[in-house]
C-alpha cells in the first residue's frame, strides 16, 4: 500500500507537469497574422515581417503557442519573446535569459515610446493592413521572469518592455496602445506588478499572478489578459509594429502572448452621451459607423425597422446598437452607446428668496446662504448637475455659498449649470433677493421699579407677534412684573424679521440724606448732598429744576431746602441746611441800614458759643463781639473809625477759625 502511494503521488507530480504550453516555430509570419491573430478576413494583411533573435541553431523567437488544457488564461495565439520561444513551456523550474552571445539589437521605436535608450534583445512582429471597421482591439498579457518573488533592492528598477505601435501608412508618428487601462503610462514590469515583495506595488489589479513552480509557463509572472484598442478610419491604410525587448542587458526574458482571434475591426458609435457623464446630447444626434455595408439598428434591443443606411439620426433617449454586416467579414461588427438628451430644466415656482437685514445697521444688506438656495431652484435637475449663482448672465466667476448682496434692498442673480456645459454654456435662470429690515424701533430701556411694587412694560404696538423671556413664555405685547432684571421680548415685524427689544428692570427706593457737607465762608460756598438708597436719584433746591449732579455751587449766605427725588417716581425727601458768610462791607451812619456789622445765623449751625474777633489793618485788636449781639458799630473807645478794610477771626469751639476781612464805609 506505501510503494502504491508513493506511486499516485509520482504520477500526480508529473502529471502536473505535462499541463504546459505548447510552443510550434513552424508557423510562416503570414500565417501567425491571418490566420491566429486575425482569422476573421475584416482586414486586408499585407506586407507581414517578422525579426528576432539569430541563433545559430534555428531557434526562433517568435511563433506560435497553445495552452494544451492547461491553467493558462489565453487558449492560443502568437507568443513574442526576448528568448527562445522554446523554453517558454512550463515548469517554471528554470532561469530564461537567453540571447546573452548573439548581438542580438533592441529596437529605436521601442526606445522612442518607452522612453528609453537601451534596450536589447528585441523580437517585432509588423505588418500593414487596411481595416473594415472603424475601430481594432486585441488581447495580450505581458510574462516576465523579471517577477521575481524574492528580488534585491536593486532589481526593482530593472524592467523588460513591449509596445504596441500603430500609425497611418506615410506617417512617421507612432501611438503605442499597450498602456495600463485609463492611463497613458505603457505597460512594463515596473508600472504593473503585484504586492508582496520589496519592490513597490503599482497598478495591481491588473497584476495576475506570482507563478510557482508548477505553471504552465517557465516564467515567474504575469499580467492579467488585457486589451489594446484603437479608433481607426475604415479603408485608410495602417501600419502597426509589435515589439518586446530586454532593458540594459539580457537576462531575466519576458514574453508577450497575443490572444488568437483577437484582432477584431469592430465599429465604434463613441463613449456614452449621458447625464452621469457630463455629455448628454442637446438635441437631435447622428450616429455614424462610417462603415460599408448592411445596417441593422436597436433600440433597446428592439430593430429600428427601416432603419439600414450607417447613419442613424436619434431623437430619444435609450440604449441604441448597430450590427454591421461587411462583405468579406467572417462576423459582424457590433457596438452600443447609451444616449440620454439633456432635460430642459424647469425652474421652480419659487425664485424669490427673502432675507432679512441681520445685523443692527438696517441699510439692506445681508449675508445669503446661497448653498440653501442652489437646491430648490429647478423640480427636475438631476443629481449631478452643478448649479452656481452669478452676478450678471455674462459672469463667469460664480458667487461664494455665503454671501453679501451688493445692491440694497433687491439684487438679482443668475443661475447657471457649471459642469455639464454642452448644453448649457448660454442658459441662466434670473432670481430675485429680497433683503427685508426691522425698522421699528426696538431700542434698549431702562426702568426703575419701586420696591413692593409692579410695573406694565410695553414693547410697542403694530409688531406681528411677541415673545417674552419669562417662564412660561408670553405673547403679549405688554406684561406685568414685580422684581428687577433684564427682561427681553422677541419682536416679529410686518415683513417677517425679528429683533430683540431688552428692558433692564432695576430696583429703586426713596432717598436717605444722610448728610450735608457745607463749604461756607469761601468765595465759592457749596454744599454737597450725601445720600444712600437704592436709587436714581435728583436733586433740586426749589422743588422744581432738578439736576443730576448732588452738588450745589455758588450759594449765597441763608436757609436752603434741598430736595431729592428718586427718578423712578419711588418717591421724594427733602431736609433744610443754612449756608454762613459774612458782610463783605457796612455803613455805620445811623439811616438804619447796615449800621451794624454781624455774622449772623452762626447759632443755625451750632456756632453760638463762638468768638468773633475784629482788627484794624495793622493787627490790632479793636473789637470782640459775642455771635448773640447786634456786631461793632464802627466805634472804638468813643471814636468813629475811619473808612478802611478790617479783619475778623471767627473762633470756633473746636478750635478752627474763619478769618478774612470786611470794608467800613462812611
Amino acid at each position: 500500500m506505501r510503494y502504491f502511494l508513493i506511486l499516485i503521488t509520482v504520477l500526480s507530480f508529473q502529471n502536473s507537469f505535462t499541463q504546459s504550453i505548447i510552443v510550434d516555430e513552424n508557423y510562416t509570419p503570414q500565417q501567425l497574422v491571418e490566420n491566429i491573430l486575425i482569422n476573421s478576413g475584416c482586414a486586408s494583411i499585407t506586407n507581414v515581417v517578422v525579426s528576432g533573435g539569430n541563433y545559430p541553431t534555428g531557434e526562433k523567437t517568435y511563433g506560435y503557442f497553445n495552452n494544451n488544457g492547461s491553467s493558462f488564461p489565453i487558449n492560443e495565439g502568437i507568443i513574442l519573446s526576448t528568448g527562445k520561444i522554446n523554453n517558454a513551456p512550463g515548469p517554471n523550474n528554470s532561469l530564461l535569459d537567453d540571447g546573452g552571445d548573439i548581438s542580438w539589437q533592441g529596437d529605436n521605436d521601442l526606445n522612442t515610446a518607452l522612453n528609453l535608450s537601451n534596450s536589447i534583445n528585441a523580437t517585432v512582429l509588423e505588418f500593414d493592413f487596411v481595416p473594415l471597421g472603424s475601430q481594432i482591439s486585441f488581447d495580450f498579457l505581458l510574462s516576465s521572469e523579471q517577477y521575481l518573488t524574492n528580488p534585491s533592492s536593486n532589481q526593482c528598477n530593472y524592467t523588460d518592455g513591449f509596445a504596441f505601435l500603430l500609425r497611418e501608412v506615410g506617417s512617421t508618428n507612432y501611438q503605442n496602445l499597450a498602456l495600463v487601462p485609463g492611463t497613458t503610462i505603457p505597460i512594463k514590469i515596473n508600472t504593473i506588478r503585484g504586492s508582496g515583495t520589496i519592490c513597490p506595488a503599482a497598478n495591481e489589479q491588473y497584476f495576475d499572478a506570482f507563478n510557482g513552480i508548477n505553471y504552465p509557463t517557465n516564467f515567474n509572472g504575469q499580467t492579467k489578459v488585457l486589451t489594446a484598442q484603437s479608433n481607426v478610419t475604415p479603408g485608410t491604410p495602417y501600419h502597426i509594429k509589435l515589439v518586446i525587448a530586454d532593458e540594459g542587458n539580457y537576462r531575466y526574458d519576458s514574453a508577450i502572448f497575443l490572444k488568437g482571434g483577437s484582432f477584431n475591426t469592430n465599429v465604434n458609435l463613441g463613449d456614452d452621451r449621458t447625464v452621469a457623464n457630463g455629455n448628454p446630447v442637446c438635441s437631435s444626434f447622428d450616429l455614424n459607423t462610417s462603415l460599408t455595408g448592411n445596417h441593422k439598428w436597436f433600440l433597446n434591443g428592439n430593430e429600428i425597422i427601416g432603419e439600414t443606411n450607417s447613419t442613424l439620426t436619434v431623437t430619444q433617449s435609450g440604449i441604441y446598437s448597430v450590427e454591421v454586416t461587411i462583405p468579406g467579414c467572417t462576423s459582424s461588427p457590433t457596438d452600443e452607446i447609451v444616449i440620454e438628451f439633456a432635460p430642459t430644466l424647469i425652474q421652480s415656482s419659487n425664485n424669490t428668496f427673502p432675507e432679512c437685514d441681520a445685523d443692527a445697521i438696517q441699510d439692506g444688506i445681508t449675508t445669503f446662504d446661497l448653498s440653501a438656495i442652489i437646491p430648490i431652484l429647478f423640480t427636475n435637475l438631476p443629481a449631478n448637475y452643478q448649479i452656481s449663482l452669478f452676478e450678471s448672465p455674462m459672469a463667469t466667476s460664480a458667487l461664494p455659498l455665503t454671501y453679501q448682496n451688493t445692491i440694497p434692498y433687491q439684487q438679482t442673480l443668475y443661475a447657471k449649470v457649471t459642469n455639464i456645459s454642452n448644453c448649457y454654456d448660454t442658459v441662466s435662470f434670473p432670481i430675485t433677493l429680497i433683503i427685508n429690515t426691522f425698522t421699528e424701533d426696538y431700542s434698549n430701556e431702562t426702568i426703575g421699579i419701586c420696591e413692593n411694587n409692579s410695573i406694565i412694560l410695553d414693547a410697542g404696538n403694530g409688531f406681528l407677534s411677541y415673545s417674552w423671556n419669562t417662564n412660561p413664555i408670553q405673547t403679549s405685547q405688554t406684561i406685568i412684573v414685580t422684581n428687577s432684571g433684564n427682561y427681553s421680548v422677541t419682536l416679529e415685524n410686518a415683513l417677517g424679521c425679528f429683533k430683540t427689544k431688552t428692558f433692564n428692570v432695576v430696583g429703586s427706593e426713596i432717598a436717605t440724606i444722610l448728610d450735608i457737607e457745607i463749604n461756607d465762608f469761601a468765595q465759592n460756598n457749596s454744599a454737597t448732598i450725601i445720600v444712600t438708597g437704592d436709587g436714581l436719584y435728583e436733586y433740586s433746591l426749589n422743588g422744581l429744576d432738578y439736576q443730576n449732579s448732588n452738588i450745589f455751587e455758588n450759594l449765597t449766605s441763608g436757609e436752603y431746602t434741598v430736595y431729592v427725588n428718586d427718578k423712578n417716581g419711588c418717591g421724594q425727601i427733602s431736609k433744610s441746611f443754612y449756608i454762613l458768610d459774612f458782610p463783605k462791607f457796612f455803613t455805620p451812619n445811623g439811616d438804619g441800614y447796615n449800621d451794624t456789622w454781624q455774622i449772623k445765623n452762626l447759632n443755625k449751625q451750632g456756632l453760638e458759643d463762638s468768638a468773633i474777633y475784629i482788627f484794624d489793618r495793622y493787627g490790632k485788636l479793636i473789637k470782640q463781639i459775642s455771635p448773640l449781639s447786634e456786631g461793632w458799630n464802627g466805634i472804638y473807645n468813643g471814636n468813629l473809625l475811619p473808612s478802611s478794610d478790617y479783619w475778623f477771626v471767627l473762633e470756633k469751639k473746636d478750635g478752627s477759625r474763619v478769618r478774612s476781612h470786611f470794608t467800613l464805609k462812611r
